[in-house]
């Protein structure tokens, strides 16, 4: 049987829910927007933290 590795690029790890979940509740930002920002910078929450301020600037 073969086995499709899906690529992880349009999905944020299981574990890294919660860090969605959090950013989310954290900065109003969408689940969206949050998983983009994520996938971009990783852990790095100051620097998720001021990418969130601008994209509530933007709107």
């Amino acid at each position: 049987m073969v086995v499709k590795k899906s690529s992880g690029e349009s999905r944020v790890v299981k574990g890294q829910e919660l860090e969605v979940q959090h950013l989310t509740e954290v900065t109003d930002l969408s689940p969206k927007q949050a998983r983009g920002l994520l996938r971009k910078h990783g852990a790095d929450w100051p620097k998720l933290k001021d990418e969130a301020e601008n994209l509530k600037e933007e709107d």
